[in-house]
Parts: C-alpha cells; sequence; structure tokens
C-alpha cells in the first residue's frame, strides 16, 4: 500500500472542496468568523469524512470497478479491501473527532454525514433519485455544518445557499446518470435514466436547473443581499441555463459527461456569489 494509492483512494481533490464548503458556510453565516478555530475544524471535519466517503465507494463500486476502472486501487490490488477499510475507518474517526472539538450538534452532524455516505453505498445508490437526493444533501450540509459552528445555522441566506446547492446537486446527478447507463446496469442500479430513459433524465436535470436558479434570486428578492450579489449571481445563472439546453438539445452519454462538469463549475461561481454576498450584506 503505497502513498499514491492511499490519495487516489481519498481523491483529496474532493475532500478539499467539501472542507472548503464548511468554510464557505461560516463565511456566510458569520463572515468575521471565517479566520477561526471553528473554520479549521469544521475544514478537517469535512476533508477527513469526505474521505471517508470515497473509500466506502471504491470498496462498494470494487466489482463495477474491476470492469470500468481496473487501474483504480482496490480492482487493481494495490490496496487490499481490509486496509480500505481500517483507511475509512481511521479517515472517519479523523473527521468525527474534529467535529466534536466544535460542538455537539456539529458532532451530531457530522455523524449523519458519515452514515448518509456508507448507507448511499450501501442501499441507495440503487434505488435511482432517492440515492441522488442524498447525494445532494450531502452537498447541501456542509454548509449547515459550518453556520451550526457559529451558531448561526438560522442564518436565511445560508439557508438559501443550502437549498440551491441541494437542487443544483440533483440536478447534477440526474444527468450524471445519462452517463453512467453502462456501469449502473452492471451493478443493477435504478437510476432515473437507465429506468426512464436519458431524454426523461435531461428533462427532470435541466427542470432542477432552473429551480435552482429561481432559488438563487430570493436572497436578492428579499433584500438579505446588495446588487453585488444580483450581479455575481447572473454569472452561474447563465451557466445552468446554458447546461440545462445542452441537455435537453442532446441528452448523449457524452454530452452528459461535459454537461455535469459545466455544472460543477456553475455551483463553484455560485459559491462565490454567496460567500461575497454574505460578507457584503
Amino acid at each position: 500500500m503505497t502513498l499514491n494509492s492511499v490519495l487516489a483512494l481519498m481523491r483529496p481533490i474532493n475532500s478539499i472542496m467539501v472542507g472548503f464548503a464548511v468554510i464557505v458556510g461560516i463565511g456566510v453565516a458569520s463572515p468575521s468568523m471565517i479566520f477561526s478555530i471553528y473554520s479549521l475544524l469544521g475544514f478537517l471535519t469535512g476533508f477527513f469524512i469526505s474521505s471517508f466517503s470515497m473509500v466506502v465507494n471504491d470498496y462498494y463500486d470494487i466489482e463495477v470497478d474491476k470492469v470500468n476502472r481496473p487501474d483504480r486501487p482496490l480492482p487493481s490490488g494495490s490496496i487490499s479491501k481490509n486496509s480500505a477499510i481500517i483507511l475509512a475507518l481511521i479517515l472517519l474517526s479523523i473527521g468525527i473527532l474534529s467535529s466534536i472539538l466544535i460542538s455537539l450538534s456539529n458532532f451530531l452532524i457530522a455523524s449523519i454525514f458519515a452514515f448518509l455516505a456508507w448507507f448511499y453505498n450501501f442501499w441507495a445508490k440503487k434505488r435511482g433519485l432517492i440515492g441522488n437526493f442524498i447525494v445532494a444533501t450531502s452537498i447541501s450540509i456542509p454548509y449547515i455544518y459550518g453556520g451550526v459552528a457559529v451558531g448561526k445555522a438560522d442564518e436565511p441566506l445560508l439557508l438559501w445557499l443550502a437549498l440551491t446547492s441541494f437542487l443544483a446537486g440533483t440536478g447534477r446527478e440526474v444527468i450524471k446518470t445519462i452517463s453512467d447507463v453502462a456501469g449502473d446496469e452492471i451493478r443493477g442500479i435504478e437510476s432515473i435514466a437507465r429506468i426512464h430513459g436519458s431524454r426523461f433524465a435531461s428533462i427532470l436535470g435541466a427542470i432542477m436547473f432552473f429551480m435552482a436558479i429561481i432559488s438563487s434570486w430570493f436572497p436578492f428578492i428579499t433584500g438579505i443581499v446588495s446588487i453585488v450579489y444580483a450581479i455575481l449571481i447572473l454569472i452561474p445563472n447563465l451557466i445552468f441555463i446554458y447546461a440545462a439546453a445542452k441537455i435537453l438539445k442532446n441528452p448523449s452519454k457524452t454530452n452528459a459527461i461535459y454537461v455535469k462538469s459545466i455544472a460543477l463549475l456553475g455551483m463553484l461561481l455560485g459559491l462565490i456569489a454567496f460567500l461575497i454576498g454574505g460578507i457584503m450584506h
């Protein structure tokens, strides 16, 4: 078991993004607390529990990866299944410990997030839209976690950020099923695209994108944020409109892979808009 294989299993880039999302949640809820011990501990919680979820994902996907990604650590044999379990438990322990150092509430949220990561891979991933909702919830949880860390979980802008992220994340996950049909057949996953067809998945994904756009405007409509936010949120909105139009026009596997990448960019720019909106409101 080499360091490279451990890092490949953990997918640190994904985990860094989750840790950053916690910091964004803190910044949106309480800008003055963004450079605090809560941000450090929150980042560590997000990073290590996300890394745990990545290991769990590969553990349950080993048979699929033997066909689709034989170069991955588990199917290639560079890490054994027992070693992967031990690594997952170590990562989970560090993440949970970080949450305990913040508060009991944060410990409970971190525990729920970790449970969802396991439950998704163990059962919900095969259940189509239920699995998509769980992934989207996991995308939203880090923001709420950050708000709880600084005692401002009820901050309206934070709640709109969580809802917008959930809707956009659901849309992206649904569209992703278009590109995963072949692999999903191997594991018997009842994805939207596999059960109802790519056209239906493209329509549902596009609807979720448009709902995310509508949600993103409520902070400005309700006077929570300034005109600066309204200008900034236009950019991710245009990206999501483009992504929706693109997948509706051509719901193919190749196009779905492109659209889910574009949607990720839109979500990242949306985060920046919410963060700046929170700092300047």
